[in-house]
């Protein structure tokens, strides 16, 4: 692996130290917009309990809060979560926001938990995409949402992704793009 990639890996694919704080604050700059609006793809609503797979710095989150009767947030970075954390004290304090430190192939939430689902920038970086997107579909009730957004400076193209979703067992599989980002929605069975 490249000096250059190893460095983008511990600034934004798994953040930690002072490159990971640094990421943190970038992601959290660059990413609030994308999140916006992948939110607004997803048309949460106020008796909904959402999933944020890859929360990062909690930009998302912050953004969910004011949307969803409960969100939560999983990061595999101790990094993240702190800034999360700290982002979002207020509403973790009310039970509105609730973090954990976990990974997409390993989700910490029973079958049918969550109304929705969302990952923004993350996909990519998981250890194993298809069991990340298994364990999504697992716990979402049934005629869940999720909405995987990544901007063009992911890495990830769009080619592709909705054929992995739908190849994970969701229906509906459909890509949204503009000329910053793209989004795949789809629909748990």
């Amino acid at each position: 692996m490249s000096l250059s990639r190893k460095l983008l890996l511990r600034m934004f694919g798994r953040p930690r130290g002072v490159l990971g704080r640094l990421g943190g604050i970038i992601m959290s700059r660059t990413n609030r917009r994308h999140a916006a609006w992948a939110i607004g793809l997803l048309d949460v609503q106020p008796d909904n309990r959402v999933l944020e797979v890859g929360c990062g710095p909690g930009a998302a989150i912050q953004i969910l809060a004011g949307s969803a009767q409960q969100t939560v947030g999983i990061d595999p970075s101790a990094e993240m979560l702190g800034q999360a954390r700290q982002r979002n004290a207020a509403a973790i304090a009310t039970g509105r926001i609730d973090l954990q430190q976990a990974s997409a192939d390993r989700l910490p939430y029973a079958d049918g938990s969550f109304d929705m689902a969302l990952a923004i920038n993350s996909m990519q970086v998981w250890p194993d995409a298809m069991a990340g997107l298994q364990e999504i579909r697992r716990v979402l009730k049934s005629g869940g949402r999720v909405a995987l957004a990544f901007t063009v400076h992911s890495g990830q193209r769009s080619e592709g992704v909705p054929d992995t979703v739908s190849a994970a067992g969701f229906v509906d599989c459909r890509l949204v793009q503009t000329n910053a980002a793209f989004c795949v929605l789809a629909t748990r069975r």
